[in-house]
């Protein structure tokens, strides 16, 4: 794989560092600050609905001014927010560390495209071993991040999570020193003789359709129990350090699959993978209903992280098959915002479901949504065979 790839890796390695960071103390603080407990979540809301916003300016963004020049202006805004929220602690102001959230989710929307642009820079027939490279960046996340959230709360324990922030600001700073040394070829369009077609006719391909439902059940879901997932143990009776751990080997569940995901799409086909993602998230939610210990926890959220792989990784590299070169840029901006349009309703329920419905029924929702997910991948395999013996 080129050096390219290997500098986007890195950076969503850093990315996701960051994002591991937030997911272990957004709630926490939120349940220090927020007014009402339904609000606990609010700020991880409004982080991934700035992500929403965002991404359908950030990849039109990037088809204009190169991908290199876009992630270095999602960079500034992740600074601005990581510096607005710190502020905000100093000041215990709820509203401003809301917006500092929203300003993080703008800078992660752009940083979302890590994977797309390393499509673009890898060769031909390597694409799916690309994404899967970029995404098992998120390994050195998940040994990093938790460790991040925990140490860097002793450092100023007068204001307790400040220095998450602060870790945030230099892991962004950091950031923009690798994009300075990666060469990100602008986007080509395909050359052919067809029609640039219109966003509708592409969105309604069964393609493009199951793809961005499964990427956005997978997300949704993966969100709204892993969101919830420090406010449970915390109930639980269990210390923040033992949260920070349970996250940890969520996000090894979510990104160690990554080195061989791609492998295991090129032999059996991105749809079977994307059931095996289904099977291992519905096996979460069994797990959870069935206690509440440490360890309970620790499997639940292993299986969630793998599932979330398969499913996620398994449906960008399906709907890459829906469009052609260019038409790349709106069918990309159109896949993110409706993915993380569901990820933001999850983050806004996740705190209000916990509080006040409890961690079983949050769980017992999830499992009719799955099912959703399971049908149509399943529809799809049944369509692809029928397809092959016509």
């Amino acid at each position: 794989m080129n050096k390219n790839v290997l500098l986007l890796s890195l950076c969503q390695a850093l990315l996701t560092t960051g994002n591991v960071m937030l997911i272990a103390v957004s709630a926490l603080i939120g349940q220090r600050l927020a007014p009402s407990p339904e609000l606990i979540t609010l700020p991880l809301a409004l982080q991934f609905i700035g992500l929403m916003i965002a991404t359908i300016p950030a990849s039109l963004i990037m088809h204009r001014i190169g991908r290199q020049r876009g992630f270095v202006l999602g960079n500034c805004f992740g600074i601005a927010g990581a510096l607005s929220c710190a502020t905000a602690l100093l000041e215990t102001d709820f509203v401003f560390f809301c917006t500092g959230t929203f300003l993080l989710g703008i800078g992660i929307g752009f940083g979302t495209l890590y994977r797309f642009a390393a499509v673009d820079a890898s060769p031909t027939g390597q694409q799916s071993r690309a994404i899967s490279l970029v995404m098992a960046g998120g390994v050195i996340a998940a040994l990093l991040g938790p460790y991040l959230a925990v140490t860097s709360n002793e450092w100023f324990t007068a204001v307790p999570f400040i220095g998450s922030f602060y870790s945030l600001v230099a892991l962004y700073v950091l950031t923009l020193l690798i994009l300075s040394r990666v060469d990100i070829p602008h986007i080509q369009h395909t050359h052919t003789h067809l029609p640039v077609r219109p966003l509708g006719q592409i969105i309604k391909q069964s393609t493009f359709i199951i793809s961005v439902l499964t990427a956005t059940i997978a997300y949704g879901v993966m969100n709204l129990l892993m969101s919830a997932t420090p406010l449970a143990m915390a109930r639980c009776g269990f210390a923040f350090e033992q949260a920070a751990s349970v996250i940890q080997w969520h996000v090894l569940g979510m990104f160690v699959p990554s080195f061989f995901t791609g492998n295991l799409i090129q032999r059996f086909g991105a749809p079977v993978i994307m059931l095996c993602g289904a099977v291992c998230m519905l096996l979460c939610t069994a797990v959870n209903l069935q206690g509440q210990s440490e360890w309970h926890f620790l499997s639940a959220l292993g299986l969630l992280g793998l599932g979330w792989n398969f499913m996620f990784i398994g449906a960008t590299h399906h709907v890459t098959r829906a469009y052609r070169g260019d038409e790349q840029a709106k069918s990309q901006a159109t896949n993110e915002f409706i993915i993380f349009s569901g990820v933001a309703l999850s983050s806004l329920s996740s705190g209000w479901m916990e509080a006040t419905l409890g961690w079983e029924r949050m769980n017992q929702i999830a499992i009719p949504i799955l099912f959703v997910a399971t049908g149509a991948i399943i529809w799809l395999l049944l369509a692809q065979h029928k397809n092959a013996t016509a």
